[in-house]
């Protein structure tokens, strides 16, 4: 197993000029992943959305968690910078992160989950109880979930082609108010700052592999609604009051399925409510993480 290469100092780097780590773990896979924050305390391991890399993180979030915890971001198999092949199952990227996180040696960590990050983040807590401390599940569903079997024509639409603009990326992440809007330029501006050292772009094979996951997700089976129960973690579910891509009454539904959930929906919010409230969210998420 290889020691993780140059990396960082405590406490030094904001996430926009972190360097590319790499490490190969126990499943012959070498991780791409940044790590910044203190060293001291549990890991918070941050898995993204759908087609996303290092690089599609909002930098102003991270920096916020990081003043606080340790955040380690990291590529799926044959994601980004990572090498191998991208999953078709949420299942095998469940398995990748528990793979990296072994690799890296973190003995017990906690978990944010975005989006297809969110339905991993369920799978990781649910196969190493022993590890995942706290969990927090951002734009989620329960597996099987009625209406989940793939996402409306619109979104899919935006996020699913070859290419996606900046104008489709909006309309899926923020709203159509003025405010959310003027966010979503922010945020954008805040994602494209690293010119050096940029992430390699995911491409169309993470595309066709990560949707059939989302669709194997989604195939409706509510009898799997029961497996929750063993989610025993306490879990911090989150989400916008406008999201298209996950919509909202999904939060509810997981949160009355765990054993040990809150939710808190976001106003004036899509999908990428997490960047559009970067403060108010990574203060809820601290004052989450750090709860006796």
């Amino acid at each position: 197993m290889d020691e993780p290469t140059a990396a960082p100092s405590a406490g030094t780097n904001k996430y926009e000029s972190a360097p590319n780590l790499r490490m190969k773990a126990a499943d012959g896979v070498e991780y791409a992943y940044r790590d910044v924050g203190p060293r001291d305390g549990r890991a918070l391991v941050l898995l993204q959305h759908f087609r996303g890399n290092l690089d599609s993180w909002d930098p102003a979030l991270i920096d916020a968690l990081a003043q606080h915890r340790r955040v380690i971001t990291m590529d799926y198999q044959g994601v980004g910078g990572s090498t191998g092949t991208p999953a078709d199952t949420i299942e095998q990227m469940a398995r990748e992160v528990l793979a990296f996180t072994v690799a890296l040696g973190t003995e017990t960590f906690d978990l944010l989950g975005f989006s297809i990050g969110s339905f991993v983040a369920q799978r990781v807590a649910l196969a190493r109880p022993d590890a995942v401390d706290k969990v927090v599940l951002a734009s989620t569903a329960p597996q099987g979930a009625r209406g989940m079997h793939g996402w409306a024509p619109e979104v899919i639409g935006a996020v699913g082609g070859p290419q996606t603009s900046a104008a489709e990326y909006m309309s899926v992440f923020f709203t159509a108010s003025e405010a959310s809007r003027a966010s979503g330029g922010n945020t954008l501006t805040r994602i494209y700052s690293r010119t050096d050292g940029r992430d390699v772009e995911t491409d169309w094979a993470t595309r066709l592999a990560q949707y059939d996951a989302v669709t194997k997700w989604g195939v409706p089976n509510t009898t799997l609604f029961e497996e929750l129960e063993g989610l025993t973690a306490p879990v911090f579910v989150a989400n916008g009051d406008s999201d298209p891509m996950i919509l909202p009454k999904y939060s509810y539904l997981i949160a009355g399925l765990l054993p040990n959930a809150t939710v808190k929906i976001y106003e004036d919010a899509a999908h990428g409510f997490l960047f559009q409230h970067y403060e108010e969210f990574a203060s809820d998420v601290i004052t989450f993480l750090e709860r006796e």
